[in-house]
């Protein structure tokens, strides 16, 4: 599949590294040279030129495009790069954007006559599960696949949990309350067999259904404070969309160093959102703003390493969920080892929205795991596909790959041994990234 990708910044170029893996042929476009130097063993063509000229993405080759994706930090240059990548030639587009309007669904026949197939608005997605990890504190990560019928769940075992040193046969639920599809042990993932045991500070990564979430909290032995005051340091556009979207009985304040962003941020949030000028790696004024009262803290600065180190700093201080905002992917194992509660990545976020560009399977949503170098897929099984053909036990799946559950006729279900899946079963599969390919074997 030939793709292009406009904008060589950080997504763009974790994009085009990423693809390249999948021996995709890749075109990067970016008008400062400069950026087009990056150390890669992946084969990707940097082509210096504007996406915005219709000469220059001739002669990227828009025209026999597979894929037009347009990242950069412009949006109004990137649904222009599409606009005239789909006119030149180009199958499928995709423009990155930073206005929700553009989003909602009565707006999306404007965006298709304009020959832009889909959006990303890595902000609003990351401001979303920032939300999501504040309603669910005693997870790293709490994801609603299929609209909220099957919950994957991450969660840190510590040494005083039920499960630490059982063998994953010992813990078979003859309810199918759950289904355990990962382990993340020492920045390694893997998925577990019947004989594999669980350790203390495993990453475990369950699907089970809205009904059996509290049965999995009590098993992992991880207790639910209610989470009433949140302290967000940064006033980036994450930080704005996560004060609008968190509930208005949570009280809210947002540290932002600069005096001119702190009055911008305060015309635009909630009344529950209070937003202090300061510079939120101070201790001192944390501890003046009540971070000891507080049950969440959120570091959305820029800079990654502070975030981190702020995390730490609140875990200290007593905060119960911590969550950074890391945008280089070498921190991320970093932040694990030093027991950050939740990480958001805008790449990973973009990333996910891509490969259901990409796969051939029909999948709905794909997400890539912060702490684990796996993947989890919505994908719906193709009448006479393989995976329909046999018993789950019987049908040999690779050792990377594993089926975490499955909707069949609205009715959400664990998955077995002995299941069946049938045709036009919504099925959530998990596999590490070596696998990721392979799902389109088995449902096509």
């Amino acid at each position: 599949m030939r793709i292009i990708i406009a904008g060589a910044g950080e997504v763009g170029t974790h994009l085009a590294k990423m693809l390249a893996k999948e021996r995709h042929d890749i075109v990067l476009i970016d008008p400062n040279e400069e950026k087009l130097h990056f150390p890669t063993s992946a084969e990707i063509l940097p082509v210096v030129g504007n996406p915005v000229s219709i000469r220059d993405l001739k002669e990227a080759g828009v025209r026999k495009a597979d894929l037009f994706v347009s990242v950069t930090p412009q949006e109004s240059s990137n649904i222009t790069a599409c606009m005239l990548a789909s006119e030149l030639g180009a199958r499928k587009t995709m423009a990155r954007i930073n206005n929700y309007e553009y989003l909602q669904p009565g707006n999306k026949e404007i965006f298709d006559k304009l020959g832009i197939d889909s959006m990303i608005y890595p902000e609003m997605l990351a401001a979303k599960e920032i939300v999501t990890a504040v309603g669910r504190p005693w997870t790293r990560q709490y994801w609603e696949l299929f609209g909220g019928a099957i919950i994957l769940i991450g969660v840190k075992i510590r040494a005083n949990s039920p499960l630490v040193s059982s063998t994953l046969a010992e813990l078979h639920s003859s309810q199918k309350l759950y289904h355990i599809v990962a382990i993340n042990r020492r920045n390694q993932t893997l998925i577990p067999g019947g004989n594999d045991s669980i350790e203390a500070d495993d990453l475990v990564y369950f699907t089970t259904t809205q009904e059996h979430v509290r049965d999995v909290r009590i098993l992992s032995g991880k207790s639910e404070p209610e989470v009433k005051k949140v302290v967000i340091m940064g006033g980036s556009r994450i930080a704005i969309r996560t004060a609008q979207y968190l509930p208005h009985h949570i009280r809210v304040k947002v540290i932002e160093t600069s005096r001119e962003k702190s009055h911008r941020i305060a015309e635009v949030v909630p009344g529950n959102v209070l937003i202090i000028n300061g510079d939120g790696r101070d201790p001192d004024l944390l501890m003046q703003e009540g971070l000891k009262d507080a049950q969440a803290f959120v570091a959305l600065t820029e800079n990654s390493s502070t975030n981190i180190l702020a995390c730490v700093a609140a875990r200290r201080s007593g905060v119960f969920k911590t969550i950074a905002h890391i945008e280089n992917l070498d921190y991320i194992p970093l932040a694990e080892s030093m027991d950050i509660g939740s990480v958001i990545n805008k790449k990973l976020i973009a990333a996910s929205h891509i490969y259901q560009f990409l796969l051939k399977a029909d999948v709905s949503n794909i997400k890539f795991l912060t702490f684990a170098n796996a993947d989890v897929a919505e994908l719906v099984a193709r009448p006479n596909s393989k995976i329909t053909s046999k018993q789950v036990k019987d049908l040999k799946l690779p050792k990377d790959l594993t089926l975490g559950g499955l909707i069949r006729d609205g009715v959400p279900m664990m998955v077995e041994g002995d299941t069946q899946i049938q045709a036009h079963d919504h099925a959530v599969v998990f596999c590490l990234d070596s696998a990721l390919r392979k799902l389109e074997e088995y449902f096509n």
